[in-house]
């Protein structure tokens, strides 16, 4: 077998119309068709997809409270930190710094799905 790429990630929301704001308005991912029946959205970064999928009883489970990065995360490139930890702040997410000095940080969506957001240099 020789894996090629990753197509997409997907995780699970219990509210479709907060997830989507989280998504959308705070971190300003594009928004794709979906050729699905079941409630859900799929959003484009690069060559690369992240899906919502609505499952009502969705809540993530944080098993290292002390440092967000050390539990299941999906991670995104983002051209400014800064500028995403202020909008951050101002939409009263919480968010961590990445424990290892890089210029990263952790927050969470509001079932509770970690976020990484990184700059690359």
């Amino acid at each position: 077998m020789h894996i090629t790429k990753c197509l997409h990630a997907a995780v699970l929301v219990s509210d479709l119309e907060k997830a989507e704001h989280f998504y959308s308005n705070i971190l300003g991912l594009t928004k794709v068709a979906r050729p699905l029946k079941y409630s859900g959205v799929w959003y484009q970064v690069g060559d690369f997809q992240f899906h919502l999928i609505v499952a009502s009883t969705a809540s993530a489970q944080l098993h290292n409270s002390q440092k967000w990065g050390r539990n299941p995360h999906v991670a995104f490139a983002v051209a400014d930190l800064e500028l995403i930890k202020n909008l951050l702040l101002e939409h009263g997410c919480e968010l961590q710094m990445s424990a290892s000095g890089r210029a990263a940080l952790f927050t969470q969506d509001p079932d509770g799905n970690i976020i990484e957001l990184t700059q690359l240099l």
